[in-house]
């Protein structure tokens, strides 16, 4: 894996952390649903424009498009859903956690769907790095409030499945769509279900447009999602994605970082045990690729 790959996973992991803290300021002044359409209609609009304006070639074919729209619902639909809901419930660090605790899933969707090989010493590090995702959410949730923590996990491991779908369904067309077009027009795809749900249940004058909201607003949608996007398209057309996803493992640690500085969330001994365990998974499946490489 190439130190630019690297740099793009790291940088994708850390914005991905930062989306909690921002979704938690800006849905004080506009309705969950409202906001989610905002945000993936904004960036897919990103996306596809400057898609347009780089002359990028269009996606073709039904099978693509039958993925984009899998894609779409999966991450934009399930995933902006769940996140912004589990924001009014949960803690921005204990969001972050739940909610990218999925590379597990990812990587046995990985084996079953795409054909991808992970050897022992894989699975091993994904499980190590699941147990420090256990072990670092753990003391938030057994702290009280057990049936709003209740409800804030029901909606993370939503947004968390669509996501590991959309993960695996993005790796199949990696390398044979243009990277813009394709992040931009699930995005759209994707936003669609949020705009009927919002236009339906949620009143639009409601919006408050001050600075916190629009500040919120263009993070989510130009870095958090549009830029977010692009960077791991990109990475799935250069790594496979079990090498890849287990960086996800890494979100949670740039997310407590993030509450601990920004929202005053304390880390136990317990939590940092489960960071450090995190850290393990990650240097174990990346032992594999070294022993590959070192094998050629």
């Amino acid at each position: 894996m190439s130190p630019t790959v690297i740099t793009k996973i790291v940088l994708a992991m850390f914005l991905w952390a930062a989306c909690f803290p921002l979704i938690t300021a800006g849905l004080q002044y506009a309705p969950h649903l409202t906001f989610a359409t905002m945000r993936a209609g904004l960036a897919g609009a990103a996306l596809v424009g400057l898609a347009m304006i780089l002359r990028r070639p269009f996606p073709r074919g039904w099978r693509t498009w039958l993925t984009l729209g899998i894609v779409g619902i999966g991450a934009t639909s399930l995933g902006f859903l769940g996140m912004f809901h589990a924001a009014e419930f949960v803690s921005p660090g204990l969001a972050t956690v739940i909610a990218n605790a999925q590379p597990l899933l990812a990587a046995i969707l990985g084996v079953v769907w795409l054909g991808e090989r992970l050897p022992k010493v894989g699975w091993v590090g994904l499980s190590i790095g699941f147990m420090g995702i256990l072990v670092i959410a753990l003391p938030q949730l057994l702290d009280g409030g057990q049936e709003g923590s209740a409800i804030g996990f029901a909606y993370i491991v939503l947004a968390a499945v669509g996501v590991t779908i959309s993960n695996v369904a993005i790796k199949s067309i990696a390398g044979k769509v243009d990277g813009l077009f394709a992040m931009g027009l699930q995005l759209l795809i994707g936003s669609a279900p949020l705009a009927f749900a919002a236009l339906a249940l949620e009143d639009q004058n409601a919006i408050q447009w001050n600075a916190v909201f629009t500040a919120s607003l263009l993070g989510l949608a130009l870095f958090g999602s549009a830029l977010v996007y692009w960077l791991w398209f990109s990475v799935l057309e250069a790594v496979e994605l079990n090498r890849a996803i287990v960086f996800s493992f890494l979100v949670p640690i740039f997310g407590l970082s993030i509450g601990a500085l920004f929202f005053g969330e304390r880390l136990s001994g317990i939590q940092f045990s489960g960071i450090a365990l995190v850290i393990l998974g990650i240097v174990f499946v990346n032992l594999k690729g070294a022993r590959r490489s070192q094998g050629r």
